[in-house]
């Protein structure tokens, strides 16, 4: 049976301050680790009494900084458990500024001690050479990355996945929908018919205003603006 999956944008990082995305791989803001006490409340009250084996559940996350301190603050309950937060770079935002760049494993693994690394792809942080174009800055990239990131989880034994990763390419790649920071939308995967590729979700109706109700009730349309070709530095699209 596939999984159900959780999937969070992270907490208020440097850049959504005052759109500065000349950062590079922001943390996050003092609100922004406020914002995860009240994450981490809400996902514990909702899950932490599940009777959940350790090998029923799972942390993916983007494996930028203020993807990875998200998962760490508010799922933490799970990690101290010992679940590590898996870090895969398919889960990363969509542009290639300096704020949606990821910084060498390298540099920041010891900041970061409940994060497994050792799947992730190693031509990460990279999203410009022609090696890195699954990660483009594209229409078809970030679509195919968004239905690449469900197959995995669609074949992973797990009952619950808890999935960290950005407003941006959750809404435009994966599922439609708008995320505020420190916010989640609750999916179920609907039963594929003999021959379909496309995998598809249904929303848990709880989280229609994300799970801390504070996310709009409107859905995106997948795609919607992806440029077809990577834009020059000069003219890259939206960034959340």
């Amino acid at each position: 049976m596939a999984p159900r999956i959780v999937l969070i944008r992270h907490a208020q990082a440097l850049h959504n301050v005052n759109k500065e995305y000349d950062i590079h791989d922001p943390p996050l803001t003092e609100l922004g680790v406020e914002q995860c006490a009240l994450l981490r409340q809400s996902l514990h009250d909702r899950f932490a009494s599940l009777p959940l084996k350790l090998d029923e559940v799972a942390i993916v996350a983007s494996p930028m900084k203020r993807t990875l301190q998200t998962a760490q603050l508010s799922l933490d309950w799970l990690v101290d458990r010992g679940i590590k937060i898996v870090a895969n770079a398919d889960w990363q935002e969509n542009s290639d500024k300096p704020c949606d760049t990821g910084s060498p494993i390298s540099n920041i693994s010891a900041e970061f001690p409940s994060v497994d690394f050792g799947s992730l792809d190693p031509i990460y942080p990279d999203k410009t050479s022609a090696e890195a174009t699954r990660y483009a800055h594209t229409r078809s990239s970030i679509l195919s990355r968004g239905q690449r990131g469900l197959a995995d989880l669609y074949s992973r034994p797990e009952k619950i996945i808890f999935i960290v990763s950005h407003s941006g390419f959750l809404r435009l790649g994966v599922v439609g929908w708008w995320f505020s920071n420190a916010d989640y939308r609750i999916f179920d995967f609907v039963a594929r018919n003999e021959g379909e590729q496309q995998l598809n979700l249904t929303q848990d109706e709880t989280t229609l205003a994300g799970g801390l109700g504070v996310s709009s009730t409107s859905p995106a349309m997948l795609g919607e603006d992806l440029p077809e070709t990577s834009p020059s530095k000069k003219s890259l699209g939206q960034v959340v």
